[in-house]
């Protein structure tokens, strides 16, 4: 609907304007343009690697949608431990909690892992564009859902799986695995160390690891880590291709596969080779 249009509604019947004033404005709300184009209360701005968007403890008053590039959150606590809790593809949003309350602080640090274009739109302008425009609502409800759900797997894996399996899960995480606009599924710099904050271990095992995917085909590396669709069997069937792998630095003890709990129940001090057995007679 036009200006002279929108004009002419007004002079013949204000009233009917005065009731539909979303439906009038979201006629011509482009999502996509409002997120690619620097406006009232919003800019683009770029970021090189490592530079952050935001640090932990500054004034939470402005949401970042990451057009380009990846991005981390990591968290340094009082003792200056540092460990990153979630990475962010193209097409999120982040620093969301500057939209909980006024005068909020960053609970974290996001920075870029690769050069980075973003949208920095203020707090203000977010949730006035939120009430009046229901796609930019419904993105930016649909997009924490993803996240909750992806935080509820990153918890059960770090409940339950090798530090070997996370691994494996992470580097298909970062490459994008199932993209269909990212056929190479390459995995954007990131060094080891980082790589070790992620799944929780040591450096040495996260580079133990590292060789013995490459070792086994898994992965390539040359300049950029190329992941394979058979790294997919380490997550979902924790599958390999060697029988007895080696022991990694560090392990008291060779990595043990996990197997399906029995219907019987375990009691304390037996062991899993003596369950099936019976007590010899007369004992």
């Amino acid at each position: 609907m036009n200006r002279t249009m929108t004009a002419r509604l007004s002079e013949y019947n204000p009233g009917h304007l005065s009731i539909f004033p979303f439906e009038v404005r979201s006629m011509t709300f482009d999502l996509a343009d409002f997120l690619a184009t620097s406006g009232v209360g919003r800019r683009i701005v770029r970021l090189q690697p490592k530079e952050a968007f935001f640090s932990q403890g500054c004034s939470a008053n402005s949401i970042f949608y990451l057009r380009t590039g990846r991005a981390k959150l990591t968290v340094v606590s009082r003792d200056g431990k540092e460990a990153t809790i979630a990475l962010f593809p193209a097409g999120e949003f982040v620093g969301e909690e500057s939209l909980a309350s006024v005068g909020g602080l960053h609970l974290a640090t996001a920075s870029a892992i690769t050069a980075c274009t973003a949208l920095r739109i203020e707090r203000e302008e977010m949730i006035r564009m939120m009430h009046e425009e229901h796609s930019l609502s419904d993105l930016y409800l649909k997009l924490l859902l993803v996240r909750s759900m992806r935080t509820q797997a990153d918890l059960v894996d770090q409940l339950f799986s090798s530090s070997e399996r996370r691994l494996a899960r992470i580097l298909l995480l970062l490459a994008e695995f199932g993209d269909p606009s990212k056929p190479e599924n390459l995995v954007p710099p990131i060094t080891q160390g980082t790589l070790a904050e992620m799944v929780g271990t040591t450096r040495a095992r996260v580079s133990f690891f590292m060789n013995r995917f490459r070792r086994l085909g898994l992965i390539d590396y040359n300049g950029r880590i190329r992941v394979h669709r058979s790294l997919l069997n380490v997550v979902l069937l924790d599958k390999f291709t060697e029988p007895n792998p080696e022991r990694p630095p560090g392990s008291a003890t060779p990595r043990v596969r996990s197997k399906p709990a029995g219907r019987g129940r375990a009691f304390p001090g037996l062991s899993a080779s003596s369950r099936g057995s019976t007590m010899p007679a007369g004992k």
